[in-house]
This record gives structure tokens, sequence and C-alpha cells, in this order.
């Protein structure tokens, strides 16, 4: 890991500084690896890897760049906890419960119903560990309606509590992200390297990806993204990411006071042709990739999103669309392991909703599907 710096938002801004809450969870830059496009049948002049994997030390991913100004403005802002949403085995919530410990912050994941999978049994329990409070909910209206509650019961005591979205794609979310296309390019000054003329990243609630389009376009580079949709139509949509793009710019326009000239209405081609018979449903593409990733870059990939973000790139590579090519692939989820005491607790400490996940058998293809799995499995 390199030395920590701050992130390369204020450094490209400085009056944004004391101006933008922000708390230090990460450690910035992330690694760049670079690969020859010299592997098998792939054909690519050259690959880059940005290692968002290794983002912060407990827990990395892309979500590490977006809570710290998230909870930052929570803690701000006197709250004495936040609430977030997902569906049970979320990454963002157990992302969210992990960093608002550290922050002294109280949390609530208000999880919705998914499909089985180990690593929602993993992802409850470390969730449980991190001291969030978990709490099922039967659907999406239902989990607004069960914040609405907290915030008000909370309000009665003359607390508060900060409401992070799913996912923690907001315009103060993605500022992380913004932060995450300036620090590419000071990373790229630095070494030399052409920048890559495509961004391969799985797109879930799109925060990501319209903060780092934002980011590349302050930092004068033409990158194109290639988000690979991996959650439903209506969540990763065209008018999302130009809702927070545009937002998150007018968020930047009122604090550095510049006109920050950029075309505010690009959002790139949105690929849904990986995404498999649906949200965390595993494909043969998505665990092939996942493999390949492994032994090839020594990549620690996931089956819902990472997975099938690859598996599209090196479909394109195998199809000689990306001859002669600089490609990025961005590394979104956390490579950190997960701690042994967590998944060795009982699941009947959990709620009772989430025994299910525990005592029902896991979806075709998770790894540990295999012979004599079934409850408790």
């Amino acid at each position: 890991m390199s030395e920590a710096r701050r992130p390369a938002l204020f450094d490209a801004f400085p009056a944004s500084i004391g101006k933008l809450h922000y708390l230090p969870l990460g450690r910035w830059p992330t690694a760049l690896d670079i690969h020859a496009g010299d592997h098998s049948d792939l054909d690519c002049a050259q690959l880059l890897i940005k290692r968002d994997d290794q983002s912060a030390a407990a827990y990395g991913g892309n979500k590490i760049r977006k809570l710290e100004f998230l909870l930052a403005e929570a803690r701000a802002g006197g709250a004495r906890g936040v609430i977030t949403f997902g569906v049970a085995g979320s990454n963002h919530a157990l992302a969210t419960a992990i960093c608002a410990s550290q922050c002294g912050l109280q949390s609530f994941s208000l999880l919705t119903r998914q499909t089985n999978a180990s690593y929602v049994r993993r992802n409850l329990l470390c969730g449980h560990q991190a001291g969030a409070t978990l709490i099922a909910c039967d659907s999406e209206p239902d989990a607004a309606a069960t914040s609405r509650r907290l915030v008000a019961e909370a309000q009665t005591r003359g607390e508060s509590l900060y409401v992070i979205t799913g996912g923690g794609s907001s315009t103060v979310g993605c500022l992380g992200f913004v932060s995450a296309g300036l620090e590419l390019a000071a990373q790229l000054g630095e070494t030399g390297l052409e920048p890559p003329e495509l961004i391969y990243l799985a797109l879930g609630t799109v925060g990501t990806a319209a903060g780092l389009q934002l980011g590349l376009r302050l930092a004068g580079l033409d990158t194109r993204l290639v988000p690979i949709r991996v959650v439903r139509e209506d969540i990763g949509s065209p008018e999302r990411f130009r809702r927070l793009y545009r937002g998150t710019l007018e968020l930047l326009r009122s604090v550095v006071r510049e006109p920050l000239s950029v075309d505010a209405d690009e959002v790139p081609p949105i690929r849904s042709d990986f995404i498999g018979p649906g949200y965390a449903r595993f494909t043969a593409d998505g665990m092939a990739a996942i493999e390949e990733a492994r032994r090839w870059l020594g990549l620690s990939l996931d089956p819902t999103y990472t997975g099938k973000a690859f598996a599209a790139l090196l479909a394109d590579l195998r199809a000689g669309r990306l001859h002669g090519r600089r490609v990025m692939f961005w590394d979104t989820y956390s490579s950190r392991p997960q701690p042994a005491a967590a998944l060795a607790a009982d699941y009947h400490q959990l709620p009772a909703p989430f025994h299910w996940y525990f005592e029902h058998p896991l979806q075709p293809l998770d790894p540990g599907a295999g012979p004599g799995t079934g409850p408790g499995g």
C-alpha cells in the first residue's frame, strides 16, 4: 500500500478544504497495477487495474470513498447514528456498519430479501459483529417507512439520525469518486502512463460511475467509462446517472466558486448484457471470469458485481474489440479478509428473519452450494 494522502479532490480544489466535511477512512491513492495485453488470446495494448479493493485496512472496496464524505457530514450535523439501505447481503450496508463504528456512530441496516448466497451469510454475521442494528424489511417502501419511523423516534429523544441512500449514491457520496478520477489523473502524470481509453466497472446504484466520470472530466481526461449494469434497470439507469452527475457538479461549483466547464449531459452507454437472470444471481460467465482474474491477475472478485464486469471485459478482449487499445478495470470489491470470529459466530444471534439465509440452500453456481449443502450448509 502506498503512503496515505488526503483525497485528490482537495489538491485539485483547495478552496473546498473546510467547506466539504471529510473523515479519513481510506488510504489514497489506491494502487495502479500495470499488465501487458499479452495473456493467452487477450488482445489489448495495455491493461491497468485500479485496486480499490485495497482502499482501507479493515474493509476495502468502492464504498470507502463515499463514506469518507457521508459519515463526515453525519458527524458535522450532530447525528448519533446513520441509517442505510440494501439487500440482506449488501456490501454497502456492511461497509457503512464498519466505518460508522470507527467514527463512533450507531448504524441501522434496513435490509430487503435477495437470492441466497454464501456471501450473504458472511456479510450478515460481519455486520452484526460491527455493531449494526440489522432490520429485515419486506420491500423498499417498507424500508423507507422504517427509516422515517427511526428518524422520528430519535427526534423524540432529542437525537438525530443521518440517512444514507442505498449504495451511498448521493451527491455528497459521489464526491468520493470525483476525487478518484482526479487521483487517477495524478497517478498517470506521476508514472508517465498514457490515460486508458476505456474503464470497465460494475454499475450498481450509479454513484461510483457518475462521480468517477466527473472527476475524469475535471482532470481533463476524455477516458470513456464502460459501465456494466448488475442491478435492476430502474436503479442503474441513464436518468439516475445524469441526475447524480449534474447534482454533484452543482455542489462542487457552489463550494469552489468556479465555473467548472464540463458537459453536464454526458452519459456513457450502459451495458446490460452480463446481468444474467438478475441482481445477485450468479452466471457461468461471471464465475469463469472470477477464476480467470484470480489466476491471471491475482484478484479476488465477486459474483454479484465485479465478476460480471470482468466477464464483459474478457468477452470484449477475446472478440478483438479492444485490439491495440489501453484499457482499465476498476476493482470495486473488498479483498480484505473478513474477521474469523464473526464468521464463526452462531447465526441465531441475528434477528430471526435473517436465519432463512443459513437454513435454506444456496443458489446454483455458489462455491458453497456443493453436494450436501442444505440447512446451515
